[in-house]
């Protein structure tokens, strides 16, 4: 029984972090051999051991496999924390620079470039679920920009996550989300199960400041393609042909931008 629930929690947490899997074994191991025995000792190991991989060792690794963690700034930081602290907060330099180039577009507004999942640091094609794409240091999600209830542009978000809380639709506005799941694509919409909990609803969608950030992304020539749900691009009047639809075999954008290099 034993053995069953230390594979799975390798699996589980190599699956959320890439690296805790590992530093899991690795806490076997030194509570075998180390014999003084206090309370939560296994956990204990384990979060001294995660918290010094995830913030000394791993980001001096990463660069040999091409990437690095996401440079904060005034303008750029994580939606949730905890996107640093699963390490999936890892891209090719380019991308940094793609980010600083759209933060400097943002220069005389208050928004903010609030990121959530980038990639792993570790090797190409090792996939970062749920997402299909995140695999080669090459994309990050962006979240959505909001606005409070007097119209002022906010830079707070509407889930703790920065997923799963969705863009109501307009009247007349295409449906993808029925559309897929009608043809059986039941995961579509499943990011409303990641949220952690959601915040702040009084905030609504600002198409004028969501539409701003998208434009600063689109100056950059490192951008190759941008999601968000076809009817948000129509929305927006958005006519850049990198702006794309991402179709069914994806999840649902209208929670999120996903940008990502050439």
């Amino acid at each position: 029984m034993n053995l069953i629930i230390y594979i799975f929690l390798f699996i589980v947490l190599t699956i959320i972090t890439q690296v805790g899997g590992l530093i899991f074994l690795l806490t076997l191991w030194i509570n075998r051999v180390w014999k003084i025995d206090f309370r939560l000792k296994s956990f204990l190991i384990f979060s001294v051991l995660y918290l010094i991989s995830t913030f000394l060792i791993v980001p001096k690794i990463a660069p040999i496999f091409g990437r690095e963690i996401v440079i904060n700034t005034e303008k750029i930081e994580p939606t949730s924390y905890l996107t640093i602290l699963l390490n999936r907060n890892y891209v090719k330099p380019e991308l940094n620079i793609l980010l600083k180039e759209t933060e400097k577009n943002l220069h005389n507004t208050i928004i903010k470039i609030k990121y959530l999942d980038a990639c792993f640091p570790f090797i190409n094609k090792f996939p970062l679920l749920p997402h299909l794409s995140h695999n080669d240091g090459k994309k990050i999600d962006i979240s959505f920009v909001y606005e409070d209830s007097q119209g002022d542009i906010t830079n707070d978000k509407k889930s703790i996550s920065g997923y799963g809380v969705f863009v109501p639709l307009k009247k007349g506005e295409y449906n993808q989300t029925k559309s897929c799941k009608q043809k059986g694509y039941f995961q579509y919409d499943y990011p409303k199960y990641l949220t952690l909990g959601k915040i702040n609803e009084e905030l609504k969608f600002s198409e004028s400041g969501t539409k701003k950030i998208i434009e600063a992304f689109l100056k950059s020539k490192k951008l190759s393609k941008l999601f968000i749900e076809p009817n948000l691009k129509k929305r927006l009047n958005l006519s850049d042909s990198r702006v794309r639809n991402h179709g069914c075999r994806a999840v649902r954008h209208d929670d999120h931008i996903h940008i990502q290099l050439r």
